[in-house]
């Protein structure tokens, strides 16, 4: 009886990882089929008007959260590592330090986790409201194609503001570094810009700007997926599973951003 009870859970259990395993597979080709279709529609017929309006949301209005955090972010990075630095009589290098750190790793993830906090679920909510509310077949019976029309400006828009953003980001978080090294703890300003200069090469920059370009895609591309098929979640429906689908869009976007981040890292270096 007790062998009978253990091979039923373990049957239980591994028919239950089978089923999460297809599901997960499925949902991983719906996305990228929904990525390409999108993306491909880009190119298709010009939409400068629908690009500017999400390149100003994205973009535009996340500049200043982006900036602040930079800001306060190069702060930290010049506090921390000026105190860990001074142990090894190495304070000289903080300059190099903080920009290398902000320009390789921290500007392209906190940037992107700060757009998908501010603009991802926003897409989500926005799309996820058309779908609900049945805009979207609507657009369909007028012979307008969704993801040309809703999805592709932004997976657009959101491939040239997050380089953007990045590089305000990185600018500002030196700014910081240099407010608390130079201007607060005493560290020679020549010494800071030249360690900058000096280390700091186009390799590195590069880097921060191609993953700047995947977190785009993968946050462009998970925020409108979510919206778009909120009307087929089974846990819940109306209003609450635009709520949902929010949360889930942010969830998983931050989570993708640090492991493809670990990924990209894993090929640059």
């Amino acid at each position: 009886m007790e062998s009978t009870i253990k091979d039923y859970s373990f049957r239980t259990f591994f028919d239950y990882l089978g089923k999460r395993t297809i599901k997960s597979i499925n949902n991983l080709g719906t996305i990228v089929i929904f990525f390409t279709l999108a993306f491909v529609k880009i190119f298709r017929r010009k939409q400068i008007r629908e690009l500017i309006q999400q390149v100003y949301f994205i973009g535009a209005k996340s500049a200043n959260i982006v900036m602040l955090v930079g800001f306060f972010t190069g702060m930290v990075l010049g506090l921390q590592l000026f105190y860990t630095l001074t142990k090894f009589g190495s304070e000289g290098v903080l300059g190099s330090v903080v920009a290398l750190t902000l320009i390789r790793e921290l500007g392209p993830v906190l940037t992107a986790i700060m757009i998908t906090a501010r603009a991802g679920s926003a897409m989500t909510a926005e799309i996820g409201i058309m779908r609900i509310s049945e805009q979207i077949d609507a657009l369909y019976t007028m012979r307008i194609d969704p993801l040309r029309y809703l999805i592709s400006p932004r997976i657009a828009a959101a491939i040239i503001s997050f380089p953007l953003l990045t590089a305000f980001f990185d600018l500002m978080g030196i700014l910081g570094g240099y407010l608390t090294g130079v201007v607060l703890l005493g560290v020679d300003k020549g010494a800071y810009f030249y360690r900058i200069h000096r280390y700091v090469d186009i390799v590195d920059i590069r880097g921060g700007f191609i993953k700047s370009i995947i977190f785009a895609v993968l946050v462009a591309t998970i925020c409108c997926y979510q919206g778009y098929f909120t009307h087929l979640r089974t846990d819940s429906y109306g209003s609450k599973s635009v709520s949902i689908s929010t949360t889930s869009a942010v969830v998983i976007s931050c989570v993708m951003i640090l492991v493809s981040d670990y990924v990209v890292t894993s090929f640059l270096m």
